[in-house]
């Protein structure tokens, strides 16, 4: 939820609790992948407090009149099917590409029958298109759009009033996008881009009783993104390069648990300027400004740089700041739990819907005063809701020594503020909590990462990395450091202060993880093929000793290696056939990795079209 996610340098949509899903985005048309780690709001703004990864599809080629094409197709473990097809031309001042995907599966369980599919069946649709048009020697009309549509059907088993029924549910994803862009040359040194970026993203949701039909429950999510934005791009020499651009963002969501539609609006303005003083250093240095309708205006600059010390050895460091906006969720929700009967409210609805329980008699009351129990400070801190935020220190080394050999070494450490988390406010006459969203909690995530690469042989390369991480709340550490922190022992239920070394940092994130990477690739005959093992050490997952840190064994999930092969042969660079198993050894944890399925096994068919015999 803290790693910005962009489609060709556009933000992809449908946070619907935080985080993405990211198989909307069929892989078929992809063409490469960007990644920047660290704070990187300079230039992006929210969401980009962790890093960047910017998705690029493939585009019309320039220079070439050839209409080229490919079609392929996939088959492989639990009836899974991936067809695509897809064309691109280039007419003198027209270029375009289509690409079409159709992607379903059987789903998997990992339970018993009885407690129904892991993952249910489910098939999507996906079209992608980009036409570009030379309006003039130095014009440019670029319009690419994305439709995305995903139906699902399922059914599980409910208890309701003691006795067993099967609900089934039908669901449905669609997400489209469109971004015509306009760019301009005013001569050898000035650039001109005008952009507009609409996406659209909803759900729906209806769940029935499979005996009778007869409705039980429905939800929907609406989103809206709409980002007009110009850039203007200046080279007044060859080492300077300064780029500034200003837009305007809105979002709208409607909602299941949001009272009506909610809005939020943010001008915006950026600026970055790319300086090569002498040969072997270049500085980027950058900045931007976020104004919001919801909370406080954020400042966003970065520094970084690279310094060529020696043929073989290069030097890389940056600063920066990034920053994480509150979603919708955390300003706008509006939630009752119905069975168990507690409520979560936005941080903009709290006040207001405390106070409607208050008056109808649904709070506890305080004894000593006989008024509602709620908790004032935590109610006042809500409302002041702002944004996360976090400064980052990267300094690394690439390494050169040989043809063959490449290494790379960083070290990193984030210091973030105002992380958001939930708390009760108040308790009601059922027992159940209040719940609303605060700043609270300040961070520091560390550690260092390596990579190597390896030509072991022409056709062969080894590629290997390691990161070692950090991540640990500041008030945990000084409250275990001052012996303020319990917990109870299972077996003999006596109390215990929790001693520093035993605390775990932040959930979720695994202090070791690994990747070794075998390629093979011989044009000549045709044949590739890879070998590629990740691994991830232990991490937290949820407080099982009610201390609300992570400081016990049975709290944390096992670490695990996956193993995925694959194997390919072309002919006249034409056909190919590829085989592959993705997680070779079947590696399985139901309980808490359940998107891991278990042994794929896939066999895929390409068909290159158009070009000759290329």
């Amino acid at each position: 939820e803290y790693t910005l996610i962009l489609v060709d340098g556009e933000p992809l949509i449908g946070r619907t609790a935080g985080t993405l899903n990211l198989s909307r985005v069929a892989v078929g048309n992809v063409q490469r992948v960007e990644i920047v780690k660290g704070p990187a709001s300079a230039l992006w703004g929210s969401d980009a407090l962790a890093g960047v990864v910017n998705i690029i599809t493939k585009q019309p080629q320039p220079g070439t009149t050839q209409t080229t094409g490919e079609v392929r197709a996939r088959y492989g473990t639990n009836q899974t099917a991936d067809l695509n097809a897809s064309v691109s031309l280039r007419r003198q001042k027209l270029g375009a590409t289509l690409f079409l995907n159709r992607f379903g599966t059987g789903g998997y369980s990992l339970r018993s029958a009885e407690a129904g599919p892991t993952v249910p069946p489910y098939h999507n649709y996906t079209a992608q298109s980009r036409l570009t048009y030379d309006l003039g020697p130095a014009t440019r009309l670029s319009v690419s759009g994305r439709f995305f549509d995903e139906q699902q059907r399922s059914t599980y088993p409910l208890m309701l009033n003691g006795e067993a029924t099967t609900i089934a549910e039908r669901g449905q994803v669609r997400d489209v996008s469109l971004n015509p862009t306009l760019t301009h040359r005013f001569g050898p040194a000035w650039q001109a881009t005008a952009r507009l970026y609409y996406a659209g993203y909803r759900t729906r949701a209806t769940y029935t009783y499979q005996a009778d039909g007869q409705p039980y429950d429905q939800s929907f999510f609406n989103q809206g993104f709409l980002r007009p934005e110009t850039q203007v791009e200046w080279r007044p020499a060859p080492a300077h390069t300064l780029t500034a651009g200003a837009g305007y963002q809105l979002e709208t969501v409607e909602a299941t648990r949001y009272e009506g539609r909610q809005r939020l609006h943010a001008p915006y303005l950026f600026a970055q300027h790319d300086w090569t003083p002498l040969p072997q250093l270049n500085l980027l240095l950058g900045a931007r400004y976020d104004g919001h309708s919801q909370y406080a205006g954020q400042l966003s600059p970065k520094l970084s740089a690279r310094y060529q010390a020696r043929p073989w050895l290069a030097v890389r460091g940056s600063v920066g700041r990034g920053y994480r906006a509150p979603d919708f969720r955390q300003l706008y929700l509006n939630f009752t739990n119905p069975v168990a009967g507690y409520n979560v409210f936005g941080s903009r609805e709290v006040a207001a819907q405390v106070a409607r329980l208050a008056a109808t008699g649904q709070l506890l009351t305080d004894p000593t005063t006989g008024q509602p129990a709620v908790d004032a400070s935590l109610l006042a801190r809500a409302g002041q809701l702002t944004a996360e935020s976090s400064w980052a220190l990267n300094l690394g080394l690439q390494l050169d020594p040989t043809d063959r050999l490449r290494l790379t070494l960083n070290g990193f450490r984030n210091e973030l503020r105002n992380l958001i988390e939930t708390t009760p406010v108040a308790r009601r006459t059922n027992g159940q909590a209040v719940f609303t969203y605060y700043n609270v909690r300040a961070a520091t995530t560390q550690g260092l990462e390596a990579d190597a690469s390896y030509q072991l042989r022409p056709a062969l390369r080894l590629q290997a990395g390691y990161q070692l991480l950090v991540a640990r709340d500041r008030q945990v550490v000084e409250q275990l450091q001052a012996g303020e922190v319990f917990r109870r022992d299972p077996a003999t239920l006596a109390t215990e202060r929790v001693p520093l070394r035993d605390y775990g940092g932040l959930f979720n994130r695994s202090r070791h993880s690994a990747n070794l990477r075998l390629f093979y690739d011989d044009t000549r005959r045709g044949l590739s093929g890879s070998l590629r093992g990740i691994y991830r050490g232990r991490f937290g997952f949820q407080d099982l000793n009610g201390n609300a840190i992570l400081d016990a064994d049975n709290e944390y999930v096992h670490g695990h290696v996956l193993w995925n092969l694959t194997l390919a042969k072309t002919w006249r660079q034409r056909y190919t056939l590829q085989a592959g198993c993705d997680n070779l050894l079947s590696y399985r944890d139901p309980e808490f990795l359940p998107t891991v399925p278990g042994r794929l096994l896939w066999l895929s068919v390409g068909v290159a079209l158009g070009g000759g015999d290329r």
